[in-house]
């Protein structure tokens, strides 16, 4: 058990919050909600130049919602180890006709992955409803855009701005914990509503193999009251480890395990490539730990 820890995520409804997004509302712990994943890239490394046009990427997005995604999130730059990073004008450049297109096309909520203030400005003005900003730190810039257009605000740990594994003396669920609490004090000082903040643990950004394991594992050690907590686990390199899978497309089976045990420990919000496999396997979670039947 982490040191200092707070009591797990277990609380009675009367203490239920909201992670709100513009227009679309997302009651924390009644269920777990899909953000399927629109790489809008030619080098992502499970499915880059698959979508990297305007058409195959909203029709993607279209079936992702079809399967019961509540949220498509879509970037322009690839997160791979050796990927080479767009500047802030490529990026604004690469997603401008598809954006809008989604926009005005999808009833799902609408999160675009940046980390550049200036394609957050774009995005927001052209109807997105969360901006995930994977940088590790947290950016009032941002924040502020956010909170002028009541828009949601991800942030994730990341300690070395990429895959590289991090250390962590103190163990990496207490340092995830204290990013954490240093990020909601820095939102509660910029003024950002804590239900318009979502925290990520940032799965497979600086950890090693045991990290990820130990951060699903002690999931309920992050969550807090009324905060938003999200898992991307989805495809990830762990999983193929643990899974003995090389092909990164293959992993989903194992996706579905690995989240199951963050939704176990209080995860709101799952980020995958596979929506139809995540709908129902968070579906299966959330009557086991909500008890909650869909249908």
């Amino acid at each position: 058990m982490p040191k200092h820890a707070q009591k797990p995520f277990l609380c009675s409804p009367e203490e239920y919050k909201m992670f709100k997004a513009r227009k679309h509302e997302f009651p924390l712990g009644k269920k777990t909600y899909v953000m399927g994943i629109l790489n809008y890239t030619p080098d992502s490394f499970s499915d880059g130049g698959l979508y990297n046009n305007p058409k195959a990427a909203v029709e993607h997005a279209l079936e992702m919602q079809e399967y019961g995604a509540d949220i498509i999130d879509i970037g322009a730059n690839s997160t791979r180890p050796d990927a080479v990073i767009l500047s802030a004008e490529e990026e604004k450049e690469r997603l401008a006709p598809v954006l809008e297109v989604l926009c005005g096309e999808l009833s799902a909520a609408v999160s675009v992955d940046t980390f550049y203030p200036i394609c957050a400005k774009a995005a927001l003005e052209a109807g997105a409803d969360i901006i995930n900003d994977v940088s590790g730190v947290f950016n009032p810039e941002i924040a502020e855009l956010c909170k002028k257009y009541s828009a949601g605000y991800i942030v994730m740990h990341n300690p070395c701005g990429s895959a590289q594994a991090a250390e962590y003396p103190d163990g990496v669920v207490n340092e995830v914990r204290r990013f954490f609490l240093d990020t909601l004090s820095l939102a509660a000082q910029s003024g950002l509503p804590k239900s318009q903040l979502c925290l990520d643990m940032g799965l497979g950004f600086g950890k090693c193999y045991e990290d990820n394991l130990e951060l699903l594992k002690d999931t309920q050690w992050l969550k807090f009251k009324g905060v938003a907590l999200l898992a991307a686990g989805s495809r990830k390199r762990f999983i193929g480890t643990a899974s003995g899978t090389q092909e990164s497309e293959k992993r989903d089976a194992g996706t579905v395990a690995a989240h199951t045990a963050a939704i176990a420990g209080g995860a709101d919000i799952i980020r995958v490539h596979d929506a139809f496999a995540a709908v129902q396997g968070a579906r299966v979670a959330d009557a086991i730990y909500r008890g909650k039947i869909n249908g």
